[in-house]
């Protein structure tokens, strides 16, 4: 039994993307947790952390995110970390150099490096998607060519493009700072120590982003519980909120009880 189990949330978010990013997740979350304390962190360079520069490397990434941790009050009991794609690269690195700080980790449709080859990490079909993005001059083009890059829902896109628009207008992320997070991505490689932590692996049979046998890869590699949807994209929590949260829910019951 592991009573700090999902008693203490914090939620990182992906590559350029920031914590206003998880939308109606997180008042889900809450409500299916309600006794728990759910915190939001933005990566460096990211939401209302945008004007500072990137690390470029996960290590130095999740030093400064440790840092901002404490600094927010987030910390007062070990913490279960829910993270997505790169966030998740972090929340590794986070449980692997402190493994004080935290009671279990959800990984959401992540890779790494010495695991997967790159065009498994970053699907080969995406190259020219992911050019023409670069290239977008619109901050509504660009966010809405990234919503249907990472998401398989036709539900209120048009809605879920302005808002990702205004994100971006209020905090915007830098060409510099995204460049930076793909090295960082890019180039992790955790090593071979298992965790002592509780870890779930989360994926999406549909997600055109990242190959849905990257979370495989870390699943057999350490002998870790895996649940895949069906249909959803890289966005999980996006595109099947209700669905995530069921699974962190059984997960937590099973553990705690």
């Amino acid at each position: 039994m592991n009573k700090n189990l999902g008693h203490n949330w914090v939620l990182l978010r992906g590559l350029a993307r920031e914590s206003e990013h998880w939308g109606t997740f997180v008042p889900l979350l809450q409500s299916t947790f309600p006794e728990s304390k759910i915190s939001t962190l933005d990566l460096p360079g990211t939401g209302f952390l945008y004007q500072y520069t990137s690390p470029n490397s996960i290590e130095a990434i999740t030093r400064q995110l440790r840092q901002n941790a404490f600094s927010n009050g987030c910390m007062q009991q070990p913490i279960t970390i829910l993270a997505l794609s790169l966030g998740a690269m972090v929340a590794w690195e986070w449980m692997r150099s402190y493994p004080e700080d935290i009671s279990s980790v959800i990984l959401i449709n992540t890779s790494f490096a010495d695991l997967s080859p790159f065009y498994q990490r970053l699907r080969w079909q995406n190259y020219k998607e992911l050019l023409l993005l670069m290239m977008a001059c619109k901050v509504r083009e660009r966010e809405s060519r990234i919503l249907q890059l990472v998401s398989n829902s036709t539900d209120n896109q048009e809605e879920k493009a302005q808002v990702w628009e205004k994100i971006q207008n209020e905090r915007p992320i830098s060409l510099k700072n995204s460049w930076r997070q793909i090295r960082a991505a890019a180039t992790y490689r955790p090593g071979n120590i298992r965790p002592t932590q509780l870890v779930l692996l989360l994926n999406s049979q549909g997600d055109r982003l990242v190959a849905p046998v990257c979370s495989e890869a870390i699943s057999k590699k350490w002998n870790l519980e895996l649940h895949t949807h069906p249909s959803a994209g890289h966005d999980l929590p996006l595109d099947d909120g209700l669905w995530v949260v069921l699974q962190l829910k059984k997960w937590v019951t099973k553990i705690n009880y």
